[in-house]
């Protein structure tokens, strides 16, 4: 008797810890509205986007003030690719138990199609979030004026020798990364009983958007971040800087879309869950 109570004791406390996928988020949540956590969240979006746009367009600008005059000072693109997946990774940890750290319109598109936000809370992020860098890019004009125009403002733009094809497919790809690493490092799966590879979530965000600017800065300048390329084309407001915008916006959705569909539908097997539950069902 006394070998079945010790044997009873890890059999519950395994079960406990058992996974279920929660529920997906209503497409339309007028509730949210009614909140103060929900305007909260929104607020935290700007202020990171604005954190996030002031650092990194601020290191762009002063790297390239710096090489004019000498070729190997300022910290070159892997000090920006620092700068740009270090913000990340400071400002997801700050944000994440707030507003779950989105910072970029992409991720957030990316978390709408796989049912982890509403559409209201989705198009009010994406808001929030250009809006908070146009206001960071803002600071950085009114802070360094001269060297901001003479240095092109921080802007994406499509790098000579590069068609829009290639820009494009930088976009999807680099994207494609970093949405795809969000939900990894995010997957509620991993506290599990299954899961065997603990993880702070910031830290391999900011990795991968750090892994991508080292490998699309001399292309595209690294956008993967509708609201990072946006809010320096508004502030910049130069021809140049508007040529190609559609790309940073059309290349981080389908990249998002993409991995969103990987993630939930091959990986986590939400096809084959659905078709077996209709089979059941049936």
């Amino acid at each position: 008797m006394a070998k079945e109570v010790e044997c009873a004791e890890p059999a519950a406390e395994f079960a406990a810890k058992d996974y279920h996928d929660p529920p997906p988020a209503p497409l339309i949540d007028y509730d949210e509205l009614t909140k103060w956590s929900f305007y909260r969240a929104l607020i935290a979006e700007f202020i990171a986007t604005l954190l996030f746009l002031y650092i990194t367009v601020l290191t762009v600008i002063g790297y390239k003030s710096q090489s004019e005059y000498d070729q190997c000072g300022g910290v070159g693109i892997l000090g920006i690719a620092w700068a740009f997946g270090g913000m990340i990774f400071v400002l997801v940890y700050c944000t994440a138990g707030i507003s779950g750290g989105h910072i970029n319109p992409a991720v957030t598109f990316g978390l709408f199609l796989a049912r982890k936000v509403s559409l209201i809370r989705a198009v009010l992020y994406m808001v929030a979030q250009c809006l908070g860098a146009i206001c960071g890019v803002g600071f950085v004009k009114a802070f360094q004026k001269s060297h901001y125009n003479k240095f092109g403002g921080g802007a994406n733009t499509l790098a000579l020798g590069y068609n829009k094809g290639t820009g494009l497919g930088a976009e999807i790809i680099g994207t494609f990364v970093l949405v795809y690493t969000v939900f990894s490092a995010t997957d509620p799966k991993r506290s599990a009983r299954d899961s065997h590879v603990p993880v702070l979530a910031p830290l391999p965000i900011g990795f991968a958007v750090f892994m991508v600017h080292l490998a699309t800065i001399p292309i595209t300048g690294t956008g993967i971040n509708p609201a990072r390329s946006f809010g320096a084309a508004v502030i910049f407001n130069n021809e140049k800087a508007w040529d190609d915008h559609w790309i940073f916006w059309v290349g981080p959705f389908i990249g998002a879309a993409i991995a969103a569909i990987y993630h939930q539908f091959v990986l986590r097997a939400g096809a084959i869950k659905a078709l077996g539950s209709f089979r059941s069902n049936a």
